[in-house]
């Protein structure tokens, strides 16, 4: 005996559902120790080791960089914000033209990281 097409739409019906929630979850977060080393490469220049906007270039900027220790500036900004403007640059979110865009140096995935490693240290204890 044949089903009928719309009793196999039926039996399938949940697992669809939960095939395409799974698809439309976003990656898991970056991997935070690799946005580390990351950050150490590409960051730091501008806006220091502790990421408190200290760096070596920082004097002769005409717009400070930000501080990534700052819990309540880092928490306004949403993860694809940082994302964009680490891809992008800062004037692609409106904030400084002297920010470069990563994208020629960095995959997606690595930015991805730099991000998990900005929200590691705006929240560490003791900032």
């Amino acid at each position: 005996m044949r089903s009928s097409p719309a009793a196999f739409v039926s039996a399938l019906g949940p697992a669809i559902v939960v095939a395409s929630v799974a698809l439309s979850t976003p990656a898991s977060a970056g991997d935070a120790s690799r946005g580390k080393a990351l950050y150490e490469v590409y960051c730091t220049q501008c806006h220091g080791l502790n990421g408190k906007g200290d760096g070596v270039n920082a004097p002769q900027l005409a717009v400070k960089p930000r501080n990534h220790t700052d819990q309540a500036e880092m928490s306004a900004r949403s993860d694809a914000d940082l994302f964009k403007a680490i891809k992008h640059g800062g004037q692609a979110v409106n904030k400084s033209v002297l920010m470069p865009n990563w994208d020629g140096s960095m995959s997606d995935g690595e930015i991805e990281d730099v991000v998990a490693y900005l929200r590691e240290l705006c929240c560490q204890s003791g900032q």
